[in-house]
């Protein structure tokens, strides 16, 4: 028997010599028998409602970051927003400097208390540093709309106009944001802080140019709104399942949004707005234009 094996062996080791390659002896050998370890028992860990709130001193940095951010979260829901502001720049100071998610919800946060206690300066600080950790037009468009927010909150038409026209230039056909850009020209229109009539001619045909434009931009961001909502109407099924709005072809093109690149997409009409249109046009060559531009939006 001995004798047979080594003539075995050697042959194999001769025929895969001609073939070209080799094997270890161990790859023919049985394998062993390997005993399975047991794994520990998993024991998840339970808390009790409101955990976060009770007093201990917590040495985990990790575990005490979150325990003040639940604190902070609480007392906002509570509507005890110096509470929460406190609580949530006691949790800023603890948060890594990778933790850039963590980091955002806390400083927003901050801004929407200070909004609420009368700190506008303070609440548009914290909307500043949110804009430098910006790294998507996602975090962009959430910034934006907190800032929209706090100067809507103090009646800030100038501001808040500007805050909408940028939404409006990151996303051109989003109907509610041309919807909501016209509605605050006609506020800063008919405002008391519009000027008065002036005495004087010159003043009077300035004042006039000025109210003048502020209605065309105003009947302009009307009729954005209205097409956009007409063509999203008619055309929803289509337009939700276009080829060009598969998420394949917009990852590869850097459309999805995970990028500041998409910001300045060129040849957008020709991509999808184009063919849109003129497929619109095909199926409805006259769009419904003479009805009253207040019946599109009830």
């Amino acid at each position: 028997d001995t004798i047979w094996k080594n003539e075995e062996s050697h042959t194999r080791v001769f025929i895969m010599e001609i073939l070209g390659s080799t094997f270890d002896d161990s790859v023919f050998e049985e394998s062993r028998n390997r005993a399975s370890a047991a794994l520990p028992a998993y024991e998840p860990k339970l808390c009790e409602p409101l955990w976060f709130c009770e007093d201990g001193n917590v040495e985990d940095p990790l575990e005490e970051q979150k325990t003040l951010k639940f604190r902070g979260d609480l007392a906002y829901r509570k509507k005890q927003y110096q509470v929460a502001l406190d609580e949530y720049l006691s949790c800023l100071s603890l948060i890594p400097a990778g933790n850039i998610s963590v980091k955002r919800d806390v400083l927003e946060g901050i801004a929407r208390c200070c909004c609420h206690l009368g700190k506008k300066e303070e609440a548009l600080n914290a909307c500043e540093k949110l804009r430098t950790e910006v790294s998507n037009t996602c975090h962009l468009t959430c910034v934006l709309q907190l800032e929209l927010s706090v100067h809507e909150h103090y009646r800030d038409l100038t501001n808040s106009i500007s805050s909408l026209q940028q939404l409006c230039c990151l996303h051109p056909y989003h109907p509610w944001y041309w919807l909501n850009l016209a509605l605050s020209f006609q506020r800063l229109l008919e405002s008391p802080r519009c000027p008065e009539r002036s005495s004087t001619e010159e003043k009077h045909g300035k004042q006039q140019g000025t109210n003048n434009i502020i209605r065309l931009k105003t009947i302009m961001c009307l009729i954005r709104a209205r097409l956009l909502i007409e063509i999203l109407r008619i055309q929803q099924f289509s337009f939700v399942m276009a080829e060009d709005l598969n998420p394949e072809k917009m990852r590869e093109e850097n459309q999805d949004g995970e990028s500041l690149s998409g910001l300045y997409i060129k040849d957008f009409d020709d991509r999808w707005w184009n063919k849109l249109y003129t497929k619109l046009q095909e199926e409805t060559p006259a769009l419904s234009m003479h009805r009253p531009l207040e019946e599109t939006f009830e």
